[in-house]
């Protein structure tokens, strides 16, 4: 056999550039076999015969699984998953991942761009040259300089909650340029804050303090009830390999009886689905959420991202978390309203009970009323859910959009921030008239002035993707998959006042289509109120008044994050919403934030908030990343909170040449992959499957 070199195994970062750390791998003629010793990596997922690759004279080759763990191979724009034992053909330029998500390589065969058998490789070579041309974001010239930068950042990093670069307020251009680069939150501070999740694709710099959901399920978690609409096994325990060794997982989901067949067929056998019955037709279960049982206590997880390969990988979207104590045996009786609300959820959800061995209280059954066990005194964040049905009385006030405005009517704001303008950014746009519009303009507007004066109707601005948007995105025509919306819905003429672009250019992330939703209330660059959510803009997530507004109907179930910290005249109402509503309220320094981790290594299990010594009331304020001030100059007075709003704000409207995305129309003009629009792919579905 000769052993002439056809090709080299090229090592890549995760935006696709050549990783120069690592020499290039030859490939000869013949079988070449290649694994965690021949590459020099140490991660004993790869096998040290991980893949085998028998390749030909001209250059073409075929590469086998020969490891235990799955291997991706992404030959153009498909991405296929490959088990052990199974061969596919490979070609130059292919990207293998030898670890899905994990170890990129490039097959480079030489001669390999005048191959006449790879017919229309200059093509897809140009499309990857311009994804990663966009991906960085004209970020490559500064990049080494940031990076030293943010070397500096770990000591600051410790001693205040920066959440964002010390930024002088004589230019506002100087504090939008790439503003996620500096957000940066000590562990105790992140339940007042959220976080985007990491995207494929993208700069390194516009993942800072981004989280995937490795950083989530973590641990010694002994039981984990996942809450969502779409749920792909196979990626998930790709993804996070814990999730097979977890004693008890309850997968609460959304899909259709045809994806749940399938789901059925490949469920592990410690895990229990359940799809929550649907009192009005039409409906669905689509929150997303996630409560986590350690041995010190539960992680409960709020975010925006169905339990799929793109969701994780290529969009825009957002997660807040929180861990809270066990409660203790001799505490007085006492319940929170973010205990009262998440209980009230669960409970609605009518999941099969299940009994499992904790390690803090032995023999245990799981159900809604099981959450009562912990501490939730700390709670930063305040918990607005959806529940289909028609709600009257006291229970209208519980749900949806009049659950918002129960909790808003009870804050104080700034006097700044009356006649303020909405902002509502979603994934999914519904049926909607002008009358329902009003309607929830008025919940999202509530609240009063520190004079007592109503703050007054706020204009909305709809933040939703052109086409251009979705055509130069990371995914191409491909993104508009997740944004589903008919052209009926678009075109509606009253809603083109309401149309603002898509631009998140300080996050990195213009060039990853949304998924995340958020709906707020701002003034520049301070924020009344933030809302991270489920829920897209549509009367069946958010609910309709009905008979002469004393009934609400919702057809979906939802679960949301105000991002807002609590006001002290919350405390004493018996709303809640699932989220964190900073507010510039006074409020007792000893809230603000928690110390307590379920898995942090060094910290008493008995550690909280209660613990730490207050040091008087202070006053929050919620602000952007591209806030021009500087923050907490005086800490025991005011403290400056940043929230990674992905999009600027204020949103520039729609020109007249921009066109609101829909997925029914037809685009001739060749997206970022060379793809033109409709294609022939199923829909909004992972591409490991």
């Amino acid at each position: 056999m000769s052993n002439a070199v056809v090709g080299f195994f090229v090592s890549l970062n995760s935006n696709l550039d050549e990783e120069v750390s690592i020499p290039k791998l030859h490939v000869t003629e013949g079988e070449n076999v290649f694994g965690r010793d021949s590459i020099v990596l140490k991660d004993k997922r790869l096998s040290r015969r991980h893949i085998s690759l028998t390749a030909s004279s001209n250059g073409s080759a075929e590469l086998l699984v020969e490891g235990t763990n799955p291997v991706v191979v992404t030959s153009g724009d498909v991405r296929k998953k490959l088990y052990s034992r199974e061969k596919v053909k490979i070609r130059h330029g292919d990207v293998i991942e030898l670890i899905p998500g994990h170890h990129y390589f490039k097959y480079v065969a030489l001669g390999g761009d005048g191959d006449p058998n790879e017919k229309g490789s200059a093509e897809r070579n140009d499309s990857r040259k311009r994804l990663r041309q966009i991906a960085d974001d004209e970020a490559l010239a500064r990049r080494l300089q940031d990076e030293a930068e943010l070397e500096g950042c770990n000591h600051e990093q410790e001693r205040s909650f920066t959440m964002g670069r010390q930024r002088d307020s004589k230019s506002m251009e100087d504090n939008t340029v790439e503003a996620i680069r500096s957000f940066r939150v000590p562990r105790e501070k992140l339940p007042l804050t959220f976080r985007l999740m990491k995207v494929q694709g993208l700069p390194a710099w516009a993942n800072a303090s981004s989280v995937s959901i490795g950083d989530v399920i973590e641990g010694d978690v002994q039981v984990a009830v996942l809450s969502n609409y779409m749920v792909d096994i196979d990626w998930l325990v790709s993804a996070c390999p814990k999730l097979l060794k977890i004693p008890h997982v309850l997968v609460i989901h959304g899909e259709s009886d045809g994806a749940f067949d399938n789901m059925k067929r490949k469920k592990p056998a410690n895990w229990i689905f359940h799809k929550p019955p649907l009192p009005i037709s039409f409906g669905t279960h689509h929150s997303k959420a996630m409560l986590l049982i350690y041995p010190r206590g539960v992680r409960v997880v709020v975010h925006t991202a169905n339990l799929i390969h793109v969701d994780w990988n290529n969009k825009s979207q957002g997660l807040w978390m929180q861990d809270f104590p066990w409660k203790e045996k001799n505490d007085p009786p006492k319940r929170s309203l973010f205990q009262n609300d998440l209980v009230d959820y669960l409970s609605a959800l009518k999941w099969p009970e299940f009994t499992a061995n904790l390690q803090a209280t032995g023999n245990t059954k799981i159900n809604p009323s099981f959450f009562n066990m912990f501490d939730y005194e700390s709670a930063a964040v305040r918990l607005i859910g959806s529940v289909p049905g028609y709600h009257t009385g006291a229970n209208m006030k519980k749900w949806g959009h009049m659950k918002l405005r129960t909790v808003l009517q009870e804050c104080k704001f700034p006097k700044k921030f009356q006649k303020s303008p909405l902002v509502y950014q979603f994934s999914s746009l519904g049926s909607l008239d002008e009358k329902w519009m009003t309607e929830l303009a008025s919940s999202m507007s509530s609240g009063v002035s520190e004079d007592q004066v109503p703050l007054g109707i706020g204009e909305p601005q709809i933040v939703w993707p052109s086409v251009e948007d979705v055509r130069t995105s990371i995914e191409g025509y491909a993104a508009g998959n997740a944004i589903p919306s008919p052209l009926k819905n678009v075109e509606k003429p009253f809603l083109k006042k309401y149309w603002a672009k898509w631009k998140a250019s300080h996050t990195g992330h213009n060039h990853a289509m949304p998924h995340i939703k958020t709906f707020a209330r701002y003034k520049g660059q301070e924020l009344a109120w933030f809302l991270l959510t489920s829920a897209n803009l549509s009367k069946a997530a958010w609910g309709a008044l009905q008979k002469s507004n004393s009934q609400l109907m919702i057809r979906s179930y939802e679960i949301n994050a105000q991002l807002a910290h609590m006001c002290l005249t919350i405390f004493s109402s018996k709303s809640f919403q699932l989220g964190v509503l900073f507010l510039p309220s006074r409020i007792n320094s000893q809230s603000h934030g928690s110390a307590f981790s379920c898995t942090a290594v060094g910290t008493s299990s008995k550690e909280s908030p209660r613990s730490v010594e207050a040091t008087g009331p202070v006053s929050t304020k919620l602000v952007t990343l591209s806030w021009p001030g500087v923050e907490n100059e005086d800490p025991s007075s005011e403290e400056v909170i940043r929230l990674p709003v992905p999009y600027e704000l204020p949103p520039q409207p729609y020109s007249p040449e921009d066109v609101p995305w829909s997925w029914e129309r037809r685009y001739a003009k060749k997206d970022v992959l060379g793809q033109v629009w409709p294609r022939q792919v199923q829909l909004y579905v992972s591409p490991d499957s």
